[in-house]
């Protein structure tokens, strides 16, 4: 069963942040310095530039005291058509620099500086799921956390990534491939990585490159709680799970309590409970036309395996909390 707790426990405060973002080291439009001051202005205060197959370490250009740089990358795999130049599938794996301990675990072989790595490309078959095992060992073997970009972009099966070992998170939000392409938005993923047992955070990102084709900045980010904004301190709150996703609602609480799930957010005009269980249980909680709802509760039943609960408002904006678990063994 899934025991009491709270999602955002202790002091500190939220701190917003994008994780996938890319500026003129590959394909974005801007260059770090332009893109760090448009999250500042927006109210971030902290950024990933997650360049392709490229990792940079802008933290002494770019940090301050409220606003700091996460170094990672982009890993890349291709799979090609056996003639021709169009992409059949691809494996985006986000690197991010992990905690001092993972450095440190990491040794000589953690990413420093600039550093390019080149793409894992294939012609016309390849063992998808064996491939993105390789790049998230290879990016954690680096000193990185492992986050699964855009599964629904990218063409790629379920089988080719949802039994891989190590990650840390999936994209469930992708502001850029939504309003690209409408690919971007995938719970769906999640879930089924849920149900099947694996624990995995869900992360809501831009993915920006500032073309202006359509928007793709400030449109998907992460609240992480920390006690104080820095390298460590966001880290830790992400491995914990201390974050929700958003593409425009807030979450203030967040918690199971004498077994009943309870959460407080925005003003929203659905609520959903998405439950591991049986099928048909879970619970929404809609709000009367013309209202709002900013209060829900799901009474456990006992069996579930997970709860996660997603917050809507009335402009079709989400936002997703991270699941709690049931106890194992």
């Amino acid at each position: 069963m899934i025991k009491d707790q709270n999602a955002f426990p202790g002091a500190g405060r939220f701190y917003k942040g994008n994780l996938h973002s890319h500026t003129t080291h590959s394909d974005g439009k801007l260059n770090c310095r332009e893109a760090a001051q448009l999250y500042r202005e927006h109210g971030y205060s902290f950024l990933c530039f997650s360049e392709h197959d490229f990792y940079t370490d802008m933290r002494d250009e770019l940090d301050r005291e409220d606003f700091i740089i996460l170094p990672g990358l982009e890993a890349s795999a291709v799979l090609w058509e056996e003639t021709g130049n169009r992409r059949q599938k691809v494996h985006h794996i986000h690197g991010i620099l992990g905690t001092e301990a993972m450095q440190k675990a990491a040794g000589e072989k953690a990413f420093r500086g600039s550093e390019r790595v080149p793409a894992w490309e294939y012609r016309g078959r390849w063992d998808g799921a064996a491939v993105a095992q390789e790049i998230t060992d290879y990016v954690r073997s680096r000193g990185c956390i492992a986050m699964y970009n855009h599964p629904l972009w990218s063409r790629v099966e379920p089988e080719e990534y949802e039994r891989t070992q190590g990650l840390w998170g999936i994209e469930v939000f992708n502001y850029n491939t939504v309003n690209e392409s409408g690919n971007g938005y995938d719970p769906a993923s999640w879930d089924r990585m849920l149900h099947r047992g694996v624990r995995i955070w869900g992360t809501a990102t831009d993915d920006n490159h500032n073309e202006g084709l359509f928007p793709d900045d400030c449109g998907g980010w992460i609240m992480v709680k920390a006690e104080v904004l820095s390298h460590e301190a966001i880290l830790q709150g992400m491995l914990q799970g201390r974050f929700y996703g958003s593409s425009g609602p807030e979450l203030y609480r967040w918690e199971i309590k004498n077994g009943v799930a309870a959460v407080e957010c925005s003003p929203a005009a659905r609520i959903d409970f998405i439950v591991g269980n049986h099928v048909g249980d879970g619970k929404t909680v809609l709000a009367p036309e013309g209202r709002t709802v900013a209060y829900a509760e799901y009474p456990l039943k006992g069996d579930e395996t997970f709860i996660r609960v997603q917050c809507t408002d009335q402009a079709g904006r989400a936002a997703w909390s991270n699941p709690f678990f049931a106890e194992q063994g």
